[in-house]
């Protein structure tokens, strides 16, 4: 698996670009996750509002009740589950697709053709999960924080100036900066394992559907094993 992530990083870094195809994995990874991450961040934004509150109230510190919204999101939970639920959505689809591509001789007739596998399947991929994992990450956060919003202040009573303004006091750029990163690494764990377990799927459909799992599986427990290294040496 080593060996494959540098082969796919070195293609990527060398032209020549399939763009179409890293346009449309881009739309694929990215847009059409848009409205899943959108539904996942607003909730989790009005749950994280709702137990913070009755949380923070047996400490008199209603107060903090944003700036414990937005550094939740921000260094853990939105490039955590941001990247679980691309996973789930983008990827794992990814993996059937090569996988099926695999078992039906596709990429040994692009071989064939003088294609590089590498160049057409793996690096639109890996590109374009490195630029939407971040760009979605920023969108949980935001819809998150004002879910957190809505619960804190439109419903418990938290005045609007006390949720944004104790926000800006203890929201850092080194907190952002973090989980930017984090959501870079994800967007690589992702791709690579993904595009890995289908490249080298098994023969017939039940080698796909094995390939599908191990792939979700794999990365999933990945993104959590790299998010704890991730944390510690960062914050």
């Amino acid at each position: 698996m080593g060996a494959f992530l540098i082969k796919g990083v070195f293609c990527a870094l060398t032209p020549p670009l399939k763009f179409y195809r890293f346009l449309k994995q881009l739309g694929f990874i990215g847009f059409q996750s848009t409205l899943v991450i959108l539904l996942t961040g607003a909730f989790t934004g009005m749950v994280m509002g709702l137990q913070g509150f009755y949380t923070l109230t047996r400490f008199a510190s209603e107060a903090f009740l944003g700036p414990m919204v937005a550094l939740a999101l921000i260094r853990e939970l939105g490039p955590v589950i941001t990247a679980l639920m691309v996973t789930g959505r983008a990827g794992s689809a990814v993996t059937a697709e090569i996988g099926i591509m695999r078992i039906t001789e596709q990429i040994d007739a692009l071989e064939l053709m003088g294609l590089n596998p590498y160049r057409y399947l793996i690096v639109p991929n890996l590109l374009a999960a490195l630029i939407a994992l971040p760009l979605l990450t920023a969108i949980f956060d935001v819809i998150g924080i004002f879910g957190g919003y809505v619960v804190g202040v439109k419903l418990l009573g938290v005045g609007p100036g006390t949720y944004f303004g104790e926000m800006v006091n203890y929201v850092d750029m080194e907190d952002i900066t973090g989980g930017l990163y984090k959501s870079i690494s994800f967007g690589v764990i992702i791709a690579w394992v993904c595009c890995y377990k289908g490249f080298y799927t098994g023969f017939g459909a039940e080698g796909v559907s094995r390939a599908t799992t191990q792939a979700v599986v794999l990365s999933s427990v990945l993104i959590l094993v790299w998010d704890y290294f991730m944390t510690s040496a960062l914050f």
